[in-house]
Order: C-alpha cells, then sequence, then structure tokens
C-alpha cells in the first residue's frame, strides 16, 4: 500500500486548473501537473483496502462501480508513493493499452468506488495515473517494440476510436499483421472529433498512433467501409475483421419546423469545431455573436458549452429534461454505488464565469422552433416537465406541463440528447445482425457476429459507453479473435 496512514495524514489535492476567464481564451487543456513530491503524497492516501472497490467494475444499484479495465491501482499507487515509477508503469500498462486517454477524459469510476470516499475524500486516482502515463513519456519509457515473430495472420479494424485501437494495440502484439481503416481524415474517431482539445489535446493521440504504427499496425484514413470501400474486399484479404464503428447515430428531437437553419447535432458541431482548431480557421458551424440553446445535459452537452463560450457566444443555455441531481448522496445512493449527485463541469463553471448564472434548465424541454423569414432559427418555445410513475411498467416519465410554455431569443441550437446506436451501413454491408437497440449483435457472453470470422467491441457493440468501456471491451474482443486465429491466446 501506500504511507501506512497516509489518508488521514495528506489532505486529498487536485491538479490546478487554470480559471475560467483565461483558459475560455484557447483550446489548450487547463490543468497544471503537481510536482513528483506532492504526487508522491497523493499517491501515499492509498489504503491497500481489503476488497479494492476501486477496481472491482461491477454492477453495484443499476450502475458500474470502479474500474472496468480492473486497473491495479493500490499496486501502481504504492509504487509512485515509493518512487518506483518503472514499477508503477508496468503495473498499469497490464491492464490499460492508453492510460493518456483515461487520465484525461474518464468519469473516474474509480474514485467513486475508492474507501476514503466512504468517510472523506477518494484518492486522485485518475491524475495519478495522468502523471504516470506522462512521466513514462518524458522519460523515454515508452518506446516502439514490435512483436519479435509474426503470425501470418491478417486483422482489420473497422474503426480507429478507443475500442479500435486496442483491438489493434493487443493483436499487434501477438505478432498478427493488423490494419485499422478509418473513415475520417485522422486517426482516433471519438478521441479525436467528438472530445474537444481542451479535455484531450490531439497531440496526445497522435503521439500514440506513432508508436502503434512504429510497431507495425497500419493506419488508413479516409476508407469508409461500406461505402468508399467494399465489405467484400475487407473479408476477402483478412483473416478476422473487427467491427468498432462507434454508436454515432444521434438521437433527434421531434418539433415544429425542425428543419430550421441553425439547428447542428452536438458530434457535428463538436467535430467541425475541432477540424477549424487544428486547421487555425473559424468553424463553418461557429457559435460566434450567437445566443445558443443545448438540448442535453451530460458531458456532449457540457463539451458543447466550454465550445461554444471559447467561440464567442454571446449566451449560453442548457436545458436538461431530468431533475436537478441533489448536491450530496441521496440515502437510497449509498457508497459504493455511483454517486447521482449534481456534478457542475469546466463547461458549465465558464458559463458562471462569463454570464454570471449556471446554464443548465432542469425539467425542461424544447417544445417548438421559431424561424425568421429566411428560415434562420430565431427563437425556441420551452416548456416544463415533471416526473410521473409509470403504474404498468413502473418507470418514471418526465411529461410536459400544459401552460408552461416560454418563448426564448436562439439563432443556435444543439442537440446533444444522446446516440441511438450504430449506423446501418456498416453491419448491412457485411450482414452482421443488430440488436433491439441497434447495435452490432452478437452471440450471448461473446464479441463474434453472426457472420463468420466477423466480430465487434466497443460503443459499436454495447452502446454510446465511455472510452475506459471501449478500451476494456476492445482488449476481451482481442482475446477472443486471437483464439479464433490461433486456437488458444495467452492475452
Amino acid at each position: 500500500m501506500g504511507k501506512i496512514g497516509g489518508f488521514l495524514e495528506y489532505e486529498r489535492k487536485g491538479n490546478e486548473a487554470v480559471k475560467p476567464l483565461e483558459r475560455i481564451k484557447n483550446y489548450n487543456e487547463f490543468h497544471e501537473e503537481m510536482n513528483e513530491n506532492a504526487r508522491k503524497e497523493q499517491g501515499a492516501r492509498c489504503m491497500n483496502c481489503g476488497v479494492p472497490f476501486c477496481q472491482a467494475g461491477m454492477s453495484i444499484g443499476g450502475a458500474v462501480s470502479g474500474c472496468p479495465l480492473h486497473n491495479l491501482i493500490p499496486e501502481w499507487n504504492d509504487e509512485i508513493f515509493n518512487g518506483c515509477w518503472g514499477h508503477a508503469l508496468s503495473r498499469l500498462l497490464k491492464t490499460n493499452n492508453f492510460p493518456e486517454f483515461t487520465g484525461r477524459v474518464c468519469p473516474a469510476l474509480c474514485e467513486a468506488a475508492c474507501t476514503c470516499g466512504l468517510n472523506g475524500d477518494a484518492v486522485t486516482v485518475r491524475e495519478n495515473e495522468l502523471a504516470l502515463i506522462e512521466y513514462a513519456y518524458k522519460n523515454n519509457l515508452i518506446e516502439p517494440k514490435p512483436p519479435a515473430v509474426r503470425s501470418g495472420k491478417k486483422v482489420a479494424v473497422i474503426g480507429s476510436g478507443p475500442s479500435g485501437l486496442a483491438v489493434a494495440d493487443q493483436l499487434n502484439k501477438r505478432g498478427h499483421e493488423v490494419t485499422v481503416y478509418e473513415r475520417e481524415d485522422r486517426i482516433g474517431g471519438l478521441l479525436m472529433y467528438g472530445i474537444p482539445n481542451m479535455k484531450l489535446e490531439k497531440t496526445v493521440i497522435d503521439r500514440r498512433v506513432d508508436i502503434m504504427r512504429a510497431e507495425g499496425v497500419e493506419f488508413v484514413t479516409g476508407a469508409d467501409v461500406g461505402r468508399n470501400v467494399s465489405a467484400e474486399e475487407i473479408t476477402d484479404k483478412f483473416d478476422a475483421v473487427v467491427l468498432c464503428c462507434g454508436a454515432k447515430n444521434p438521437r433527434d428531437i421531434k418539433v415544429e419546423n425542425r428543419d430550421s437553419k441553425g439547428v447542428y447535432f452536438a458530434v457535428d458541431y463538436l467535430t467541425a469545431s475541432t477540424k477549424a482548431v487544428l486547421a487555425g480557421t473559424e468553424s463553418e458551424k461557429s457559435a460566434k455573436g450567437k445566443k445558443v440553446v443545448i438540448v442535453g445535459g451530460g458531458d456532449t452537452g457540457n463539451d458543447c458549452v466550454g465550445t461554444a463560450i471559447r467561440q464567442g457566444a454571446v449566451s449560453v443555455i442548457q436545458l436538461e429534461m431530468m431533475p436537478c441531481p441533489p448536491e450530496k448522496r441521496a440515502a437510497n445512493n449509498p457508497w459504493p454505488q455511483w454517486p447521482r449527485v449534481k456534478k457542475t463541469d469546466y463547461g458549465q463553471e465558464e458559463a458562471i464565469a462569463c454570464f454570471g448564472s449556471d446554464p443548465r434548465i432542469y425539467q425542461t424541454t424544447v417544445k417548438k422552433l421559431i424561424p425568421d423569414e429566411n428560415g434562420n432559427l430565431k427563437a425556441i418555445v420551452i416548456m416544463k416537465l415533471e416526473p410521473k410513475k409509470d403504474e404498468t411498467t413502473g418507470r418514471i416519465n418526465m411529461l410536459p406541463i400544459e401552460g408552461t410554455e416560454e418563448t426564448i431569443e436562439a439563432d443556435m441550437l444543439l442537440i446533444a440528447a444522446g446516440f441511438l446506436g450504430s449506423e446501418a451501413y456498416v453491419s448491412e454491408a457485411f450482414k452482421t445482425a443488430r440488436d433491439t437497440r441497434t447495435n452490432i449483435a452478437s452471440k450471448q457472453g461473446s464479441f463474434a457476429t453472426n457472420m463468420d470470422k466477423i466480430f465487434t467491441a466497443g460503443d459499436a457493440h454495447r452502446g454510446q459507453s465511455l472510452v475506459v468501456w471501449a478500451i476494456a471491451e476492445g482488449r476481451a474482443c482481442a482475446k477472443e479473435v486471437d483464439a479464433y486465429l490461433e486456437g488458444y491466446s495467452n492475452l
């Protein structure tokens, strides 16, 4: 464990964030790393519990508690405390291919389950993880390690998001020849164009991809399999195919005048923004000078808030259909369940600093869009919702309250209402079945689809989820593919 009694001696301290009004001037990551001695103290707070819930990754109370990758958290926290960074790195990489991604964007399921969090503040697990992997890069502990022997088997991975990269990394380590096909112009999938630079600078992705390329993984961009690359060409050329094409089919809203100009899906808006940042130009979907309304209170909605502010929006409102969560855990949401509490993220912090109030309006939805004479959005009619229990199913539904309509000015509407599942054309091209949620279906307890040598993993398989889950699925799928190719697997 870390220092005996360290959790009593040292307080939790996180990386300092640049002040909101300063960080909105650019799209850079905005947390400053603490020095090595301070990081050792944070590692010292780990208790090495008899039951380390932080690495359990199991469902408790309808939500996952602990790390889905089962990261060996007490082990590498101990090594950090003792200054044994190389040993700590070996334990971290044993379970996680890309800690530089999860250390930045994961919501830290591990910390929610940390025993220190039962009666105090959880260990800074995510920041310790990030500090460890960045230390490794700075000290040349991360270097290309191509496999010594090749198997002669070829695998195609469709999609270069976190699950696709994990599949490719694992199978390449086993000596298989892996080619990753990506329809966009850059590798990274969700990581590249679904997450803004201020949360994940794209040089971080490029750095890892360069290492994988040096280890023998081949990457092909602009390859939209099922459209400009045929599924038959892929299946004829490769011994196995893994579909990691994400769940990019956005959930729409059905309202009057939905076709008004200035209405975008969040994923399209964020993609355009990132492409503009990388090109050093202004986004074709810029919020500059606009009154922005965002439908959706999740992480993607928050990313839209932060992006719109950086683009120069004159106001930002975020509509959330559910009631406002409590500030602290409710009695029916005890540790180590995921805490269903109010979270004010970086985008909301910036909106408060810029406009003087929290941008979120709870229990509210859009009823109607009002365009001007040219079809451009100029206003939105919103209305309140109330929770009502369905006596048949027991589910709580949010129903409109008549007479609560209100008209607000808006010339940009961003829809961040989640995703419905994978886009149909890829599964249709490979003739793979889809489940009732439109995800690519697999056999029970397996990643194999109904088609021979075709597998699936990540959001395309499980639906919209977290980066950490995508990596976990990619690793598990790679093991199954390896066993399919070789008759056994030591992954």
